[in-house]
């Protein structure tokens, strides 16, 4: 049977000693299918399941003189099965147990990949039900916009984490394909029915057609799924690194007891988990990228793809397995500061209401040019002059002709930014309960 591993197991899951023993899992299943068929004795077989095994130092040492890694492994696997070991490998060519494995090992390391998405979207959930009524301003380019509230911020990103999980699922589904059609997937040494059986056996489907390996369109699209997932990782640490600018600090990333943010200032507290998980993003689309340079291969087969392949399918699992877990982390450690951001919203005196006092302005009859020129002026002028946006609209001729006090004051009440909140939330989440 094929381990089933935990989320803790990626990097087990990539070692060489587990490859090994899937491509043994892969030669195993063609064996039984084979006897099954009468062309293996059962005997011969029973000797196989009982013997079969290999040593990793030797085919290493293997490996050193002929130069081919699944050669050595089969000559190993022989050292310990005996003359039965002639029944093993039958029909196959190298790429028929290399892809089918690596395919067994993406499928695992995709569904760690599933699990690690889904706490994360339950950790992004609880977070924007609990700051779901926390008022903030919203940004554009970095400039007060108008105001909103800090759980929108993690309902935005819970919606983005579904799609990277159908992704992902997609991506499962799609490279969980094995192979045993032979040299040019023509079949000329195995019958299509014995590939189906052990397909079936390893939980995969067969491709329907190959050449001497599986298409590499399917490993392309399930680097670009991790790569859009590290994107959303990277999405979230950039929102959290600017909110936690001095200038900002509307929130913080969590900050251990006796940890120490320079070596040269000890004030200083730097969101360097996020930080990380941004560099951590630029390789796993890097990698992605040079999936896409696998796709085109000469003939019916090269080899150029396989030593992409060796670091970036390993390391890119690794890595986004690694970046939700330590997102986990710090979403559900956040040190968030609300009075903070009721601080920074009455930084603009008040300019955020701008787009309302335009609208109210041009269903008094204004124009909109005139309306917008208006409001302008004064939004201007309350940068310019440090005063609330709101006293100089009640000083101003023209904003008098049109609104009366009550009218503006009604334009600046909150509630008007806040009121489908609740329609916002009942979207992304569905009905309470």
């Amino acid at each position: 049977m094929i381990k089933r591993y935990t989320l803790k197991d990626m990097g087990q899951l990539w070692d060489q000693k587990n490859r090994f023993r899937t491509w043994l899992t892969v030669e195993i299943a063609v064996c039984e299918a084979w006897a099954e068929r009468g062309r293996i004795p059962p005997k011969s077989l029973q000797i196989i399941r009982k013997k079969a095994d290999f040593d990793v130092v030797r085919i290493n040492e293997i490996e050193e003189i002929v130069k081919h890694d699944v050669i050595a492994f089969l000559t190993s696997v022989a050292e310990h099965i005996g003359a039965e070991s002639r029944y093993v490998h039958k029909g196959l060519t190298s790429s028929d147990v290399v892809d089918t494995g690596q395919a067994v090992l993406m499928k695992q390391a995709a569904g760690i990949i599933i699990r690690d998405i889904r706490r994360l979207m339950d950790t992004l959930k609880q977070q924007a039900l609990t700051f779901k009524d926390t008022v903030c301003i919203g940004r554009s380019h970095g400039v007060h916009a108008e105001p909103m509230t800090f759980g929108l911020k993690f309902a935005l990103w819970y919606e983005e984490a579904k799609r990277n999980l159908e992704r992902m699922q997609r991506a499962r589904k799609t490279i969980s394909v094995g192979k045993f059609s032979g040299a040019v997937g023509t079949f000329s040494n195995i019958p299509p029915a014995v590939e189906e059986e052990i397909c079936k056996k390893l939980g995969l489907r067969p491709e329907p057609i190959a050449t001497q390996v599986v298409q590499r369109d399917r490993h392309a699209e399930y680097l670009t799924a991790l790569a859009l997932v590290s994107a959303l990782v990277e999405k979230i640490a950039v929102e959290f690194r600017h909110l936690q600018r001095t200038e900002v600090l509307e929130m913080e990333e969590p900050f251990a007891e006796g940890q120490k943010g320079s070596s040269a200032m000890p004030h200083k507290r730097n969101p360097v988990g996020c930080e990380n998980l941004s560099g951590l993003a630029r390789i796993v689309r890097s990698n992605a990228m040079a999936s896409f340079e696998n796709v085109a291969l000469w003939h019916e087969r090269d080899i150029s793809h396989s030593s992409v392949e060796r670091v970036i399918i390993p390391d890119s699992t690794i890595l986004v397995n690694y970046m939700l877990n330590r997102l986990i982390g710090i979403v559900s450690g956040l040190q968030v500061y609300p009075e903070r951001m009721k601080d920074n919203m009455r930084r603009s005196y008040g300019l955020y209401n701008s787009q309302k006092v335009l609208i109210r302005l041009t269903e008094k009859g204004l124009s909109r040019e005139d309306a917008y020129t208006v409001v302008q002026r004064n939004a201007m002028m309350s940068w310019k002059k440090r005063k609330e946006f709101k006293t100089l609209l009640m000083k101003d001729k023209v904003v008098r002709k049109y609104l009366t006090i009550k009218e503006i004051n009604d334009i600046f009440d909150l509630k008007h930014y806040l009121k489908n909140i609740d329609y916002l939330f009942k979207r992304v989440f569905g009905k309470p309960g």
